[in-house]
């Protein structure tokens, strides 16, 4: 049996936008190894995160802040000791504004493919963040909230330096992918 219950807690600052809080609804839907918590307010100390996480019994935190009303940033962080990575987001779309045609498990484990670029030996940071990724988003085989079964798969490509995101569905009959 798998001992570890490793959790992700995934959380926002108060100030986030309608969209912020969408994208992370679907991040929260996607994971089944995620857990929430109420707004935090971001005058407060960011080692308080860390102190929430462990009364959640996360070892993974995701974190939406909000600058200027209109950037939003997305925190990655391992808990307590790092590394963390902040993220600009942009070109952003819910999976409901989409309409998307994938009808994936809720409580299905993902495969997480990344572009070649993340394993340059030349690009060490990129090394690190698909690790962070990978650990993060990854759940974890035999996690008692999930389903012992993959069929869906999370791909990170790297174009003009940025990281895209994309979610698809592996279609059961000729292993087709469905967004």
């Amino acid at each position: 049996l798998w001992k570890n219950k490793e959790r992700v807690l995934v959380l926002a600052a108060r100030g986030v936008s309608f969209l912020g809080r969408h994208v992370m609804k679907d991040l929260i839907r996607m994971l089944p190894h995620a857990k929430t918590d109420n707004k935090f307010d971001s005058k407060q100390n960011f080692a308080v995160i860390n102190e929430i996480a462990e009364m959640k019994n996360a070892t993974k935190v995701i974190f939406f802040e909000s600058r200027k009303k209109s950037d939003l940033y997305l925190w990655i962080s391992c808990v307590p000791n790092g590394p963390s990575m902040k993220f600009l987001l942009s070109n952003l779309h819910t999976t409901s504004e989409l309409k998307l045609t994938g009808n994936c498990m809720k409580t299905s484990r993902p495969l997480l493919s990344f572009d070649e670029a993340f394993e340059d030996e030349s690009l060490p940071h990129y090394q690190l963040l698909r690790e962070l990724l990978l650990q993060t988003l990854g759940t974890p085989n035999h996690h008692p909230l999930s389903q012992p079964f993959v069929d869906k798969v999370f791909t990170f490509a790297m174009s003009d330096d940025r990281i895209w995101f994309r979610n698809y569905q592996i279609a059961q009959e000729n292993a087709n992918l469905a967004e």
